[in-house]
């Protein structure tokens, strides 16, 4: 298992911000654990009614990432650095 490239979060997760992107490829994820964590994210139902247990060490982090950049985007936050008040 490779861990992942920036190329590779770029694939995967739309709009990610170079933030976001270094957080994710800093957890020492592979490419696996990214698409676990996304698929815990758009439905983890199914996860658990097939007895898996709940996602766990990397897993956990890319979930914690990747929803609050859900987040973000639901409340209309762009990605990218923080704008400042003036």
């Amino acid at each position: 298992m490779t861990r992942l490239s920036r190329d590779d979060v770029i694939k995967a997760v739309d709009r990610a911000d170079d933030v976001t992107i270094a957080q994710i490829i800093g957890t020492g994820a592979t490419v696996e654990e990214l698409a676990e964590a996304q698929a815990w994210l758009a439905n983890d139902e199914p996860m658990i009614n097939d007895l898996r247990p709940l996602a766990q060490g990397r897993v956990r982090e890319l979930v914690d990432i990747l929803s609050e950049l859900e987040e973000d985007e639901e409340d209309g936050i762009e990605p990218g650095p923080a704008a400042t008040g003036g």
